[in-house]
């Protein structure tokens, strides 16, 4: 099967073509089924970590809110709390953080609803049918939610290559127990690489690393996987088995997204802002400069051709991959390929420029 993806550029010269309007004319076009009067709408975002600046703006996110309200629906902004340390652990920092950052109801028009509750152990247990998983852990005021709207950052990922919608969802929508089984694989030390500086050992939100002799130790029997310390090493000497572990990592994002839907697949609609393609996630606390120059904005009611629509044209545009060329271990297509795979979404797509 073939899905559509709709598109608007980042070319504005009229007041009703701003990107306010282009958000909600995609919305409609993309989704103008998927929601219905007297919903509980969740608006799933990533409010960004303390120190980022790359994460969608709150005005772009007013106007997903609008949009749904017109249609009758009630939107919520909502997130997960995180699996590492930071300013998003628990609900009371997490909200803290997205007030900071302007998410508030006076920017938003939506109240803020952490998902997973306080400290992340609001979920409920989803059936997949999937090669990793039999069931997957999704927050349960999401799972509670009638439908959705994603709006996502496409940007790079030190684990998965590019994080999109599927990401979104996987991660998302999971409690920090969701997360950590998504994760699962084990840091390993590069000695001679290693330049003690500790940041690792400062990071780690279990405890895992010690430091001996002046070099960081992992025991691997504590360590969650969660890849803190591979995003705050310096000296790039933390690492694990790029050929087992990441595959594994993306097949079990895929699947878990499928979860996240898994009431919700008529009742979801997507949106990617190609803006700010910053090479890391907003995960982490600073936001660098982007890998490519701003191309725009796309929706879809399917993540799988979504997300690799928005690589295509970050590789168009860039004349290289650039997350490949970041991560160079990294086969970032698997999340989408297992996503068609498990029934998440198409990878062959019809673009349609608005």
């Amino acid at each position: 099967m073939t899905s559509t993806v709709y598109f608007s550029d980042m070319r504005s010269k009229t007041p009703e073509d701003n990107k306010g309007n282009k958000i909600r004319r995609l919305l409609e076009a993309a989704g103008g089924r998927t929601l219905r009067k007297g919903d509980l709408t969740a608006v799933k975002l990533h409010f960004g970590e303390r120190g980022c600046d790359g994460f969608i703006r709150p005005i772009f996110v007013r106007k997903a809110v609008d949009w749904a309200k017109e249609k009758g629906a009630k939107p919520f902004l909502t997130d997960t709390n995180t699996l590492y340390t930071g300013s998003r652990k628990n609900s009371v920092d997490h909200l803290l953080t997205a007030i900071e950052h302007g998410f508030g109801y006076e920017v938003t028009g939506a109240p803020l609803v952490i998902a997973d509750g306080l400290r992340s152990g609001n979920f409920q247990e989803i059936p997949v049918r999937g090669e990793m998983f039999s069931s997957v852990k999704i927050a349960s005021d999401i799972r509670s939610s009638d439908s959705m709207i994603v709006l996502s950052h496409f940007k790079g990922h030190v684990m998965a290559g590019f994080g999109g919608a599927v990401k979104n969802l996987a991660m998302g929508c999971a409690p920090a127990e969701g997360k950590k089984e998504q994760h699962s694989a084990r840091m390993s030390v590069d000695d001679e690489k290693c330049v003690g500086c500790g940041r690792c050992f400062r990071n780690c939100p279990v405890k895992a690393i010690s430091m001996t002799g002046g070099k960081a130790v992992i025991d691997k029997d504590v360590c969650i996987g969660c890849g803190e310390c591979l995003t705050v090493c310096p000296a790039s000497a933390i690492s694990l088995d790029w050929r087992t572990d990441v595959v594994q990592f993306h097949r079990r994002m895929a699947e878990y997204a499928l979860g996240a839907v898994a009431d919700k697949e008529t009742k979801t609609v997507f949106l990617n802002f190609i803006m700010d393609v910053t090479p890391q996630c907003d995960c982490v606390p600073w936001s660098d400069a982007p890998v490519v120059s701003d191309i725009g904005l796309a929706a879809s009611t399917d993540p799988v051709a979504l997300d690799k629509a928005c690589l295509d044209m970050v590789i168009s545009r860039a004349g290289t991959d650039p997350f490949k060329d970041l991560y160079d271990k990294i086969d970032s297509m698997e999340q989408l390929r297992h996503g068609e795979a498990v029934g998440l979404g198409h990878l062959d797509y019809v673009l349609r420029e608005m």
